[in-house]
């Protein structure tokens, strides 16, 4: 840190004083004037156990701050004339499908960008989930918007993944090896990796934190590397130092992203949310990666990242020729933001403003922006209700074609969700409705069974997305999982006798596919129900159940038919 410039009097006592105010363990500074690092210092602590210090060169997960390199790299195949920002996406990946077939038809990369495909968040969908990249891609149909293609700005990881995924595509590689040879390795971004699991095999790299109950505790790595290009990337304050410069036209970097490239990336595309309801923003934009934000009448163009444990945000002004890096490891801190804010007062001769004292109140905000806030509030609860079944009957396997499976288990006399790994409570709340608790956040949301035409529980709806507009997720029940075993289904198979002496037969096509034949009609296909029915394919209200005897031994069947019920001995 270069300390002979008067405008960095008493800066560092400041950065430690915040980060004491904020609970924060560890941060990194980089700060470029013109084509100059005139600041790139460590504060606190990488390892807040073992007291090892932050140093210029330790690695932080930068977050969402990602999505600018993607862009970038889009910007690059753009340059080469190998990509369009508004020819349609289906151009390069023919099987892109969204849920509104208008969005399938029209959607660009420029949409994709720029957070305008008309998706509500869906994190929840990809968020700790066991999906390849590829089996998120290809989800995407299952995914409903909550507004008009293009009607409206709502920020959007799903659709940076698929632009990384189209980057990859018409590069003939990966969004990762496409990044490091065209981005990391012509800036010199040598300690740049795109996992978690990379980044701790570095020497120098930042433990991840979360604040709880106002202490400070360790967390796990975050791998997100099925969704990285919408945040996946680790850096340094020295390599996104060359980053920064690079968005500031520095002539150490020409070459890399042509000048119309760069202007491309930073003009906006469509209004957004401000970074905060103060009057030193007045207005907000999203250009192709980047926050176009004026900050006290000054070009700012910025974007942060929040991951697991770590909070970051990357910020220039491009006519000042300033910039700032700040990387922390603590999670949902809005620490970056007021340093970076003190950084531009400071260089461009502006009396500071108590931004700490400004942003109290906010880290809740972002804590719970991504994943939604208490739901049950304002709803009125119906008191002395009970559930309709016991609790056994709400047990199972619940799937959605775009989120995947959840799973209900009765454990200790009280219901919990297993979903990605999470195991969320569900508390009665009344009725069928049930109140579970976010093992992420600890908000609670009020989630709802529903039963079919026969009174079994056959859905599972949660408000997994919690933007305006948006409807809950509907998980639909599974068939219990014996009927697929094709040991217990080749048990039922053989020859039945209706009560009229007519002879039928049960017989297994495949691994896992009943039949039932009778005389003069065609063959019927049996899907799975529940316990022991199966419903007939392609007939309504048709049904076949199997009936054992007390030792399990199928020993008939009954055909459940909307004109009564007909019994079936087994030969």
């Amino acid at each position: 840190m270069k300390h002979s410039r008067k405008e960095w009097k008493g800066f560092r006592s400041f950065v430690l004083q915040k980060m004491k105010e904020w609970n924060v363990p560890g941060a990194a500074i980089a700060v470029v004037k013109g084509d100059e690092v005139i600041m790139a210092e460590g504060f606190g602590f990488k390892n807040e156990e073992q007291k090892l210090k932050v140093n210029p060169e330790t690695v932080f997960a930068i977050g969402s701050a990602t999505k600018a390199f993607t862009t970038a790299g889009m910007a690059i195949l753009a340059d080469e004339g190998k990509m369009d920002w508004d020819l349609p996406v289906r151009e390069y990946l023919p099987e892109f499908k969204m849920h509104d077939p208008v969005a399938t038809e029209r959607l660009t990369p420029r949409d994709l960008a720029c957070h305008r495909s008309g998706l509500p968040r869906h994190d929840m969908m990809w968020y700790n989930s066991p999906f390849s990249r590829e089996e998120i891609f290809q989800r995407l149909r299952y995914l409903e918007p909550n507004r008009d293609f293009r009607a409206k700005w709502q920020y959007q990881n799903l659709m940076y993944m698929t632009a990384g995924y189209l980057t990859g595509r018409i590069a003939g590689t990966t969004w990762e090896d496409f990044i490091h040879e065209r981005l990391f390795k012509p800036l010199h971004m040598k300690s740049s990796n795109f996992s978690v699991e990379d980044m701790q095999k570095l020497q120098d790299y930042a433990l991840p934190y979360q604040e709880k109950n106002g202490k400070i505790e360790k967390i796990p790595f975050r791998n997100i590397n099925a969704i990285g290009p919408a945040g996946s990337i680790n850096s340094n304050v020295l390599d996104m130092a060359n980053w920064v410069r690079l968005h500031l036209g520095s002539s150490k970097f020409s070459g890399i992203l042509s000048e119309g490239s760069l202007n491309e990336l930073h003009t906006p595309c469509i209004s957004c949310d401000q970074s905060f309801k103060e009057k030193e923003f007045p207005m907000a934009g999203y250009s192709l990666g980047w926050f176009v934000e004026p900050y006290r009448g000054h070009h700012m163009i910025h974007h942060g990242g929040n991951i697991d444990g770590f909070s970051s945000l990357v910020c220039f002004m491009p006519y000042e020729n300033i910039g700032a890096v700040i990387l922390t490891n603590l999670n949902g801190s809005v620490l970056p933001n007021l340093l970076a804010y003190n950084i531009f007062d400071r260089l461009l001769g502006l009396d500071e403003i108590d931004w700490s004292g400004r942003l109290k109140g906010e880290t809740e905000k972002i804590k719970k922006a991504a994943l939604g806030v208490d739901r049950s509030a304002d709803i009125s609860r119906m008191e002395g209700t009970e559930p309709s079944h016991a609790l056994g009957d709400y047990t199972g396997i619940y799937e959605h074609p775009g989120y995947g499976e959840l799973k209900i288990e009765l454990k200790d006399g009280v219901l919990q969700v297993m979903y990605n790994s999470f195991v969320m409570p569900l508390q009665h709340y009344h009725y069928d409705t049930f109140e579970m608790k976010l093992e992420l956040t600890g908000a609670k949301m009020l989630s709802s069974f529903d039963d079919d035409l026969h009174g079994y529980i056959s859905s599972f709806s949660v408000p997994f997305e919690m933007a305006e507009g948006a409807k809950e997720i509907e998980f639909i029940r599974k068939p219990d999982q014996q009927l697929y075993d094709p040991e217990f289904l080749a048990s039922l198979t053989g020859k039945y006798t209706l009560e009229d002496g007519t002879e039928l037969a049960v017989s297994l096509r495949g691994a896992k596919t009943l039949w039932v034949s009778l005389p003069g009609q065609p063959d019927y296909e049996l899907v799975p129900y529940r316990e022991m029915t199966f419903q007939i394919k392609n007939l309504p209200g048709f049904s076949v159940r199997f009936e054992a005897d007390g030792s399990g031994q199928v020993k008939g069947l009954r055909f459940i038919q909307p004109n009564g019920e007909f019994p079936a001995v087994r030969k």
